[in-house]
């Protein structure tokens, strides 16, 4: 088998041959004689040529350059495609490759080496695919040109060749029996990915490979071929470049599980290489495991810096990468400490490459993440002014002017989305409910309909839902009021609001409950048993780490923590699980990281869970005081006894995390104590129980967590006028009732203006029916008095 560069010299040498005008192309006259003289025993008709000239030129139509014809591109395509044999050809004409001519071949190939090398820097630059012409996408891909990534080995070549071939065949077998099909794949839907270095790495369908069958695992079996003929190459070098160029081709091919096999055997092979990293990083971001991409990445980058400018390239998408991995990493946990790590990435990349819009698209979204909206929409504006159709940073920019409630602005935004990409259904549907958002209801309603003949998603039908319960919120009446432009309630302070009996709640303590509860339901932390908090520090060991300000305590990574919250919420669908963990970030993780150095102590994490987990009050203390027991060093905890001190400090972050109202001076407060003091677990309660100082809210929560479902009936709140479930609070003297969330926000219907209002407080109806009978039962004995 001849190496390509004699193959395309041949090829070269007929073009030359027949290009009778020199122009560059053949046209119909030239492809004809080139047609009869490479079949000298064939006496081919005047329809018969005309029938082939026809089909040549229409299935090569990419090829054809106006009235100069086929190019040499297209003539190689043809034989490349096996419409004709080369050497056959060759040796028809006549033709001699002399010696002098594999000089000029090579020289030739080194010069459309460096040629395609730079076409590919310039499109990777812009982050898209408009500076690849038509013949590129029809050969091999740009990069295997590539001096700095392409193929270096002939006999790398026949390995790609024989990939190729397989590729071919797994596709048409799987296609055959339906088992393979192109999705249309929603990449701008996500935050943005940097681009490979060239455009044969933009994936604008993706290919789904059925790996259960048997076509599949006899395509592994050959490939695994491939990979060994690879490792018995000549040397190192020659098994890296085949191993390198196996992954290139495997990965353009979405079949992203065998190119890291490639790569990550390219790398043992030349560990200090930057590229087999940087692409074992993307295949593992691809595949969803954003921590292993991180460390290639890192890895990547290490090398780079380390070989000084050879990879100097490659710095900025390293960078950019990179950042992408740690923001997705974080995606779930929104830990501070990856977030500003990917914004340093990110800058580090732009101030390398200022003009890199995927990179601004980026830093836009990691900026986003840590609360910095301002910078990132002035990020996203640079991103679209460098690229005005770049479809993520408009589609994010969208998102993030929904964020704000800017919602005006985003539909305009998105109105730009769908302008470039026109069957963009999340953009359409986020249109939509963002006009909503604006109050232009009648736009809102085309634009969700739109969206529904785009797709049949069940997102689309929450957005009607929505719409429709506005539409009957807007007939009852507008914002405040009954549609007769009347107040449909008022906001009592809350010293006239007084309780009947020792059961009914106060409406402060209700708020704070109801706000702790519906972070119970964001996290579903209830369904998730107390004894999972004592079985994760039983089986699990956590080294003991020095923050240097204090004693050693049991940290770890919020990355890492990511992992354990998986486990005790392993019953959570992922979607679900991102919701909750971002929940538990925004709520405890900002307080126990108050100084962001990225590490959690895992034991008073624990102790702060504890509380609001499953199981019985009891139970939920103990594992609360064993896990301020475990956090310490072993000759701090005496005698199953804790330091009064951390005792102090837990009950302090509680309050702080769980109690709104109480602010960080509390905290404040205990820095200065020295108390070397201990405290049982019997003292323990006590501090813990105290309804001032503690978390004596606790049994309000109980109360919530065991009748927040229950029914009463018809009866419905007399402000929001939605039937009451949970806690009904009656006013005794004006008989009205409200729900619990309007009575926490002390709202009464204006109908009754009294000076004070005396609620008593039903966990059940049948305690309503039960006053009933007895207030019944009191008026008939006391008339039968009379």
């Amino acid at each position: 088998m001849v190496n390509r560069g004699t193959r395309s010299e041949k090829v070269r040498k007929i073009f030359n041959q027949f290009d009778f005008n020199r122009d560059g192309g053949l046209n119909r006259d030239e492809m004809s004689a080139l047609v009869v003289a490479v079949n000298p025993r064939v006496k081919f008709s005047d329809e018969q040529i005309t029938a082939i000239l026809d089909e040549v030129f229409r299935t090569y139509g990419d090829f054809i350059d106006g009235d100069k014809g086929l190019t040499y591109d297209g003539l190689l395509r043809t034989y490349d495609d096996g419409a004709g044999d080369v050497d056959r050809d060759f040796e028809a004409l006549g033709i001699e490759l002399k010696p002098e001519d594999d000089i000029e071949a090579a020289s030739s190939l080194a010069l459309e080496e460096a040629s395609t090398s730079s076409a590919i820097e310039r499109v990777s630059s812009a982050g898209a695919g408009a500076g690849a012409g038509p013949q590129m996408k029809h050969r091999t891909a740009a990069w295997a040109a590539s001096p700095n990534h392409g193929i270096v080995f002939d006999d790398t070549w026949k390995l790609v060749d024989d990939l190729e071939i397989l590729i071919k065949r797994l596709k048409s077998k799987q296609a055959k029996d339906g088992k393979t099909k192109g999705e249309n794949f929603d990449v701008y839907s996500d935050p943005g990915w940097s681009r490979e270095l060239g455009p044969s790495s933009e994936i604008d369908k993706r290919i789904v490979w059925e790996e259960s069958g048997h076509d599949y695992a006899v395509f592994v079996k050959e490939l695994s071929a491939l990979r060994s003929r690879a490792d018995g190459s000549r040397s190192r070098e020659e098994a890296f470049d085949g191993h390198m160029a196996l992954g290139r081709v495997l990965y353009d091919q979405q079949l992203f599980k065998e190119s890291l096999v490639c790569f990550k055997r390219a790398a043992e092979l030349q560990p200090t290489d930057v590229r087999p990293h940087f692409r074992s990083g993307n295949c593992y971001h691809v595949l969803g495991n954003h921590t292993e991409a991180k460390s290639e990445f890192i890895s990547a980058l290490d090398a780079a810096e380390a070989g000084g400018n050879q990879w100097g390239y490659l710095l900025p998408q390293i960078h950019v990468n990179l950042g992408i991995a740690l923001e997705f990493e974080g995606s779930a946990l929104l830990g501070v400490g990856e977030y500003k790590a990917a914004v340093k990435a990110l800058e580090e990349a732009i101030y390398m490459k200022n003009d890199y819009a995927d990179a601004h698209c980026d830093l836009a979204s990691a900026l986003h993440a840590i609360g910095d909206d301002e910078n990132a929409i002035k990020e996203f504006q640079k991103a679209i002014d460098l690229k005005p159709g770049h479809v993520d940073a408009l589609y994010n920019l969208g998102g993030l002017y929904m964020d704000m409630g800017r919602y005006q602005r985003a539909s305009e935004v998105y109105t730009r989305v769908l302008g470039v990409w026109p069957n963009h259904w999340r953009a359409q549907l986020n249109k939509g409910v963002s006009l909503l958002g604006a109050g232009e209801t009648e736009e809102a309603k085309k634009a969700l309909k739109e969206a529904l003949k785009m797709t049949n998603r069940i997102e689309l039908y929450d957005a009607i839902s929505h719409l429709k319960q506005l539409h009957r919120k807007k007939m009852q009446g507008k914002g405040n009021g009954n549609g007769n432009g009347d107040v449909a309630f008022v906001v009592v302070e809350p010293s006239r609001f007084k309780t009947v009996g020792e059961k009914t709640t106060l409406r402060q303590e209700l708020a704070t409950a109801l706000n702790i509860r519906g972070f119970q339901r964001t996290t579903r932390l209830t369904r998730c048993d107390v004894d999972l908090l004592k079985k994760e520090m039983n089986e699990n060991e956590t080294p003991l780490s020095y923050s240097g300000n204090g004693p050693p305590e049991k940290s770890i990574r919020k990355a890492s923590l990511e992992v354990v919250l998986r486990r005790l919420l392993s019953f959570l669908k992922p979607e679900t699980f991102v919701g909750a963990v971002k929940a538990i970030n925004l709520k405890i993780l900002t307080v126990l990281d108050e100084s962001e150095s990225g590490r959690v102590d895992l034991g008073m994490f624990f102790a702060i869970l504890a509380p609001i987990c499953g199981g019985t009050p009891d139970k939920r203390k103990r594992v609360a005081f064993d896990s301020l027991l475990w956090r310490t060093v072993p000759e701090q905890g005496v005698n199953g006894q804790i330091k009064k001190i951390d005792a102090l400090r837990y009950i302090k972050l509680l309050r702080t995390i769980y109690i709104p109202t109480q602010g960080a001076s509390e905290l404040l407060e205990i820095h200065g104590e020295i108390d070397t003091s201990m405290v049982s677990f019997t003292e323990f309660v006590v501090m813990f129980d105290d309804p001032d100082w503690g978390f004596g809210i606790m049994s309000t929560l109980l109360k919530l967590e065991t009748c927040d479902r229950n029914r009463h009936g018809k009866q419905s709140c007399g402000v929001c006028r939605y039937p009451i479930i949970g806690s009904r609070f009656k006013e005794m003297k004006s008989q009205f009732s409200l729900c619990s969330q309007c009575y926490s926000e002390g709202k009464v219907p204006p109908s009754f203006k009294n000076e004070e209002y005396r609620f008593k407080e039903y966990a059940k109806e049948r305690d309503a029916v039960k006053d009933k009978c007895l207030w019944f039962s009191k008026s008939s004995s006391g008339t039968s008095k009379d």
